[in-house]
């Protein structure tokens, strides 16, 4: 009941607040109302806490990259999806055109590059199987059978030319797998898997859980592979904000353009808030305030413990 409460007077406190616009460089994106808002709280034990528009559906968007990680780490390993993928943060935004310099590969999975790269990874006898399989992995942590939203998938592809511009130079250094426009595909597939807020809250509560969904119990990641992504989330998550999300909110944390902000408290719980209207970095205006709030009034810092030494 604390937590909740804690919700209510956050909600009240940033319902109101009318900075930042509406992603709109992809169409379907540009038709949310800015005026949604939803805060959610999935605790390890299963316990769901939330308020506002718990009940509207959105897009992953690039809150989608750590899932797809973790599922080529699980079928590559660590050291194969390194060739292609590394795990520096890029101090830039999202969709910038840098590959490394010496090895030709993306900086870290988190950046439409690296996403694109890791995607590529996805195994599979052919693109539905590997569209199958990636769907099952996002309704696992779920909990729930998730699907693709079509007009945003139609919408992704239709406008999606920096990317295919991102594929395009990845290949020529050899760091696309197999056919570019099917690892495109899978990608505006994964960016365009609907979700609402409780579903986001599992699936980083599941990561907070050892890999464990807190309400199906079933095994959605390997525990090792945890480690590995919100390490990754911690130091790259957030794009060219990581350095400054890190050292104010410290919870590995991922955003995405359709407004969504979801981050994981080891052992504890996961949060996500979803607000369209998004600030210069493409992140979530009213999300930002309420992970900060979060973080300072129930103390989730991954380096508050240092205070009790």
């Amino acid at each position: 009941m604390q937590i909740q409460a804690l919700l209510q007077e956050l909600y009240e406190r940033y319902q109101g607040l009318a900075e930042g616009n509406v992603a709109r460089y992809i169409p379907e994106l540009a038709r949310f109302d800015p005026k949604l808002f939803a805060i959610g709280i999935m605790t390890t034990s299963g316990d769901f806490y939330g308020i506002g528009d718990v009940e509207q559906h959105f897009t992953l968007q690039s809150m989608s990259k750590p899932f797809t990680y973790g599922l080529v780490l699980e079928e590559r390993g660590r050291d194969e999806v390194l060739r292609y993928v590394g795990v520096e943060p890029t101090g830039q935004s999202f969709n910038s055109i840098i590959l490394d310099e010496k090895s030709g590969r993306a900086y870290n999975p988190m950046v439409n590059s690296g996403a694109i790269a890791v995607a590529s990874l996805i195994r599979g006898a052919d693109a539905a199987e590997r569209s199958k399989r990636m769907l099952h992995m996002f309704s696992q942590y779920a909990g729930r059978a998730l699907t693709f939203d079509l007009p945003t998938f139609l919408s992704e592809r239709e406008n999606g030319h920096r990317n295919r511009a991102i594929a395009h130079l990845m290949k020529n250094f050899n760091m696309l797998e197999g056919d570019l426009n099917e690892a495109l595909e899978l990608y505006f597939q994964q960016c365009s898997v609907l979700v609402n807020i409780k579903d986001i809250a599992t699936m980083a509560a599941t990561l907070a859980h050892r890999g464990i969904n807190p309400i199906t119990q079933q095994q959605a990641l390997q525990p090792k592979y945890v480690r590995d992504i919100l390490s990754v989330m911690l130091t790259c998550g957030m794009y060219d904000m990581s350095g400054w999300w890190a050292y104010r909110i410290g919870i590995p944390s991922k955003s995405g353009v359709s407004g969504g902000i979801w981050g994981v408290v080891p052992n504890r719980m996961g949060i996500a808030v979803f607000s369209p209207p998004l600030n210069e970095h493409g992140h979530s205006v009213r999300g930002i305030q309420v992970f900060t709030d979060l973080a300072d009034q129930l103390r989730l810092h991954v380096f508050e413990v240092l205070d009790n030494l």
